[in-house]
């Protein structure tokens, strides 16, 4: 058949993705293991969140997450990994960070070191080690340099994981870059691999981009091109947010084996005081406290004190040292 013959190809025509979507589960709790420095954890997706990460995957686009902190930004993409079994590597951006680290790290003090030791220094290629987007884009050859050198940090695969399964990449606090990396950064995802110069060999994405999620606390503007190139979704807190606050509260009292001392009462009084922080910070102009600061309360309360009573005595000495961030709070 003549090429452009084939119905399929025609404009229009409906085509089979290419690999199957994750569907991700509403509401019940996924639990997150240990992974590197992550610690073990738990997460809810919601509804919206859901449809933008499958959308963002059909698309072929990275999903820009932005929102207060505490809102489970960072999280939702290590969920996203867990939900789906698939790998997740991450990498959070700094003032410093420059597009070739997020391909790969060169450790060029290690070299000089070994030049003046006098043993001689190695090839350049021996002081190499993967960055995050190597291992997103071809597993097996960033676990065979990595391997040579035990150099960087490598991820952790879930047990049975293969390639062909899928990997999430979280880019995490893309503001705080140098103007320039977010689109350098999105050049690069845009090609299907990249070269290694100190080796003299390329890196090949595999059938399946990886699904990239990129967070933000928006200190910094970012640029209009490198928005357009991204689907957008913005975490808020839910309203009303005293009744989730103390649902949170427990299932994460519950992860930590704290059952016995959690108590309907305390968790909503202590939402009680977060909520009036957060109003105090609003008209202050402060950094408002969320979930992150009320989950340090109630679990300090039910690790420090097991009856009620006492953790509702606790609650007001210990609000002021987990709510309130600023040093002009009263």
């Amino acid at each position: 058949m003549p090429a452009g013959d084939n119905p399929t190809d025609a404009p229009g025509a409906e085509q089979p993705p290419p690999h199957p979507i994750p569907v991700y589960p509403i509401g019940p709790p996924i639990p997150l293991p240990e992974q590197g420095t992550w610690p073990k954890s738990i997460h809810r997706f919601d509804a919206d969140t859901a449809a933008a990460l499958r959308a963002a995957e059909a698309a072929e686009r990275p999903l820009l997450i932005r929102g207060d902190p505490g809102t489970g930004k960072s999280q939702t993409a290590r969920a996203a990994a867990a939900a789906a079994g698939r790998l997740f590597v991450s990498v959070t951006i700094d003032g410093r960070t420059e597009a070739a680290d997020l391909l790969w790290q060169h450790d060029a003090v290690a070299r000089l070191a070994d030049a003046q030791s006098g043993q001689g220094a190695g090839p350049p290629g021996d002081y190499l080690s993967p960055g995050p987007l190597w291992w997103a884009y071809d597993w097996t050859s960033a676990e065979r340099q990595w391997q040579a050198q035990q150099q960087g940090e490598r991820p952790d695969a879930p047990a049975g994981w293969r390639q062909e399964a899928g990997t999430v990449l979280l880019i995490d606090e893309i503001d705080k870059a140098d103007p320039d990396l977010p689109n350098a950064f999105l050049e690069l995802l845009g090609n299907r691999g990249f070269t290694v110069p100190l080796l003299g060999r390329q890196v090949i994405r595999g059938a399946r981009p990886p699904l990239v999620i990129i967070t933000t606390n928006e200190e910094r503007e970012l640029p209009n091109a490198f928005l357009r190139r991204c689907l957008v979704r913005t975490l808020r807190l839910p309203e009303p947010l005293a009744p989730w606050l103390a649902g949170m509260g427990r299932l994460h009292l519950e992860r930590l084996g704290l059952a016995a001392c959690c108590f309907d009462d305390v968790l909503a009084a202590a939402a009680r005081l977060l909520l009036d922080d957060r109003r105090a910070a609003e008209q202050s102009q402060r950094y408002q406290p969320g979930l992150a600061e009320y989950l340090d309360l109630v679990i300090a309360v039910a690790r420090l004190e097991p009856t009620e009573p006492k953790q509702q005595e606790l609650l007001g000495q210990l609000a002021g040292f987990a709510l309130r961030k600023s040093d002009d709070a009263d």
